[in-house]
């Protein structure tokens, strides 16, 4: 072989498939999406508009924080192949810890979050233990951990509800960032969009949400030009562009609704710093390609050098702390420490988590689909409350919704073995 020859090797050829294809393999992922665009429309219409207003988008958003907040940590526990019953009791202890500390004992509040915290770990972690090292099924532990940590919030709470809580502790769940632009910029934009009843347009919310449709848009660029470069098979053009342009145009679209309220609520910043730190750990970390391996097959994860034990505890810890954090909002919010906060609220959290995509067996799931599935489940509830539906009926509803996403990821997998 001629040395002189430059060694540069030619870039590898794009794997492609045709568009009935992909569609197909990734039924799920825009299945998800299109429901949820679906599901909005349709009680768009039937409200007479109510559900898309200003007012009602911020107060969804509101409402299911504590919820997305869970699901985060629920995806990361049914991605390592377990499950945990006792987030919604969980959440009330700490949330009736938070009250005896703050108007019983007088602590402060800052003292207070972090204590509640730290509780929050050392519950994940004690009931990580026994599923990780005495290999005890986590469907058992954990609904131990529910009747107990139930009894738990009664005992502390004295059967009765706490509160009021001070200015400083509700700003977690009702604050707003203030805007940081000049008055005179949202009210010669509302001027400018003729917008009847809105004296002043949040120009903080505006702009974030310009910039973080920016964002994404770009990320996925950067993302198929790093594919195309490795050979890694893509979607289809017109999908991406077509993804990324209702994306980008939905997160907008509810920006500039909350632009029109009160702007950024303090509780939606730490759902998007959230998302986008476990989003980055489970999608391009080590640690988060071995939490997959885990769910994937345990035994070939561990003869791989995967240590599963470590990685099943700090699920169950991670678990914990979040489900701290939403127990927190969750007080914040109601203003009080009931004796009944977090009933049955796991139910809803571990099917957003399905609905989203996760597998029932483990090492399938992302984020972002857990982030998506709490909103779709978020939209039904709202939306069938303003139109006055019996909580009956919105239960089994739910329950229906849930069935068939099990169902549909049982036929995919059938359909693909």
């Amino acid at each position: 072989m001629d040395l002189a020859q430059s060694d540069t090797n030619p870039a590898p050829q794009v794997k492609t498939k045709s568009i009935g294809q992909y569609l197909s393999s990734h039924l799920r992922q825009y299945g998800l999406l299109f429901a949820l665009i679906a599901v909005m429309a349709f009680f768009q219409i039937v409200t007479d508009g109510t559900l898309l207003r200003a007012v009602n988008v911020t107060n969804l958003l509101l409402q299911n924080s504590y919820i997305i907040i869970m699901a985060l940590g629920m995806l990361i526990v049914i991605v390592s192949g377990n499950i945990d019953l006792s987030v919604g009791s969980v959440m009330g202890f700490i949330g009736a810890l938070a009250a005896v500390m703050i108007v019983n004992l007088d602590q402060s509040v800052p003292l207070t979050i972090v204590a509640c915290l730290c509780v929050g770990g050392i519950i994940g972690a004690a009931q990580g233990y026994w599923v990780a090292y005495w290999k005890i099924p986590s469907f058992i532990v954990t609904l131990a951990g529910m009747l107990v940590f139930r009894g738990l919030s009664l005992w502390l709470l004295e059967g009765q509800s706490v509160g009021p809580f001070p200015k400083e502790f509700q700003i977690l769940a009702t604050g707003f960032v203030p805007d940081i632009f000049p008055v005179s910029w949202g009210d010669s934009l509302a001027n400018l969009l003729e917008i009847r009843r809105v004296k002043h347009v949040n120009m903080l919310a505006l702009f974030t949400g310009i910039a973080a449709a920016a964002m994404i848009v770009w990320i996925g660029l950067r993302q198929r030009a790093q594919n195309r470069l490795y050979g890694i098979e893509d979607e289809p053009k017109i999908f991406f562009f077509a993804r990324n342009i209702i994306v980008a145009a939905a997160l907008i679209f509810v920006m500039y609704k909350l632009s029109l309220f009160r702007g950024l609520p303090n509780v939606l910043i730490t759902m998007g710093v959230l998302t986008i730190i476990y989003a980055f750990i489970t999608e391009t970390t080590t640690i988060g390609r071995r939490i997959y391996a885990l769910g994937g097959n345990e035994k070939a994860a561990k003869l791989s050098g995967i240590k599963t034990e470590r990685l099943t505890f700090l699920a169950f810890t991670n678990m914990g702390v979040l489900a701290a954090a939403a127990g927190l909002v969750f007080a914040a919010r109601l203003n009080t420490a009931t004796p009944k906060a977090g009933f049955a609220l796991e139910l809803d959290v571990i099917a957003a988590v399905f609905i989203g995509g996760a597998s029932m067996s483990g090492g399938v799931g992302t984020i972002i689909g857990a982030v998506v599935g709490a909103f779709l489940m978020g939209v039904l509830n709202n939306g069938m409350s303003i139109m006055g539906i019996g909580i009956d009926y919105q239960q089994m509803i739910k329950g229906l919704v849930l069935l068939a996403a099990v169902i549909f990821d049982v036929y995919n997998k059938n359909k693909q073995g």
